[in-house]
């Protein structure tokens, strides 16, 4: 039986109490002005079309007359402007003089419309808003397919991300799901949609659409945790291909147990970079180049075309490392590598590209 070394605390258990939030799926968020700016502006829009129309009825009042006393001072222009713009219009006070209707026509009316848009705009606006978002919400989720579902968005989710982005995968076609809000904010002003809440709990995979993504990258901070969301995603993805970290190697074999395809172990491979940095700074770096995507040197899987079926290896026009045949693996330097065939895939390093083309994947 295998058992599951645990780590000391760790940023995730640090943020131990953003648990407790509930799940919920966060879209990337749109240029749109806070609700209070956006009320308060047309507010003071309302009162500059008012104090307008106020002025007009004031500059010509005496082609106004007053049913009680005949005059109309700034008060009664006021009130006139305020029953106008509102279309309430009591007919206590009119405009008898040509100047005064002329204005009405040409000024006064336009302005009440004004007014009546910015006042049903404003209320229109706060009402639907979070109808807005649910469409929004439900349109992503419709046409979300075959994506890829990162969880948790540290240091190793970052780097996973930059790196599928560097091959070519949208940013629309990744999804981020980590307990902290503050990094789904985070996420969500760099593009992407993002899931707050617990990845071991189904009910929030769910939310990120994890039946139906394609890859699935473990990068929590924690193994126990890396171990269950495994459980969890295998359970509601059979086809998906899981990779995950973990920081102890004692610790893979049970990923791997728990449905993960790949399992890196982030300290070991830390430290063999390490270590081969000092017996050799240019090897190192060399490695370093291969594993940072869209610069120097990639390391790529791809089909193999039918021009190099039948052909070895070596003549390839990239550098040929391993061939991928079937579940088998095979060195370069295999006799069983050559000739490739049609069914075969390709792990090769090849010179970066400006414009990279999208990863070939199963």
């Amino acid at each position: 039986m295998f058992h599951v070394k645990l780590p000391g605390h760790d940023a995730m258990a640090r943020h131990a109490d953003e648990y407790l939030v509930t799940a919920r799926v966060k879209l990337p968020h749109r240029r749109v002005e806070r609700p209070l700016r956006q009320v308060s502006k047309r507010l003071l829009m309302a009162l500059f079309v008012l104090a307008l129309t106020v002025f007009i009825v004031f500059v010509d009042s005496e082609g106004y007359h007053d049913n009680s006393d005949d005059a109309v001072d700034l008060l009664d222009s006021v009130y006139y402007a305020t029953v106008t713009l509102s279309t309430t219009g009591y007919g206590d006070i009119v405009p008898y003089s040509d100047s005064a209707r002329l204005a009405n026509v040409l000024l006064v009316t336009p302005l009440r419309v004004l007014f009546l848009i910015i006042l049903v705009g404003t209320t229109l606006e706060v009402l639907t808003e979070r109808t807005r978002e649910e469409w929004r919400l439900n349109r992503w989720r419709s046409n979300l397919r075959d994506h890829t579902v990162i969880v948790g968005y540290g240091t190793k989710g970052r780097s996973a991300m930059q790196t599928l982005c560097a091959t070519g995968i949208k940013k629309e076609q990744i999804v981020i799901v980590d307990p902290s809000s503050k990094v789904i904010e985070a996420a969500n002003a760099e593009g992407f949609v993002g899931v707050v809440g617990d990845a071991t709990r189904s009910d929030v995979l769910l939310r990120a659409e994890l039946q139906r993504a394609r890859q699935i990258v473990i990068a929590t901070q924690r193994d126990d945790t890396a171990v269950l969301v495994a459980l969890t995603a295998r359970q509601l993805n059979r086809r998906a291909k899981i990779v995950a970290a973990v920081r102890e190697e004692e610790n893979a074999p049970l990923l791997r147990q728990s449905g993960a395809d790949a399992v890196i172990t982030s300290a070991s491979a830390a430290g063999r970079l390490l270590g081969l940095s000092v017996l050799s700074p240019r090897a190192g770096a060399v490695m370093e180049d291969l594993i940072q995507q869209g610069s120097g040197l990639d390391l790529i899987e791809r089909p193999v075309v039918k021009a190099e079926v039948g052909r070895s290896v070596r003549e390839t026009d990239d550098l040929v490392v391993c061939v991928l045949r079937g579940h088998r693996l095979i060195g370069y330097d295999d006799p069983a590598a050559s000739p490739l065939q049609l069914t075969d895939r390709l792990i090769a390093i090849v010179r970066a590209q400006s414009d990279p083309a999208p990863a070939h994947s199963e």
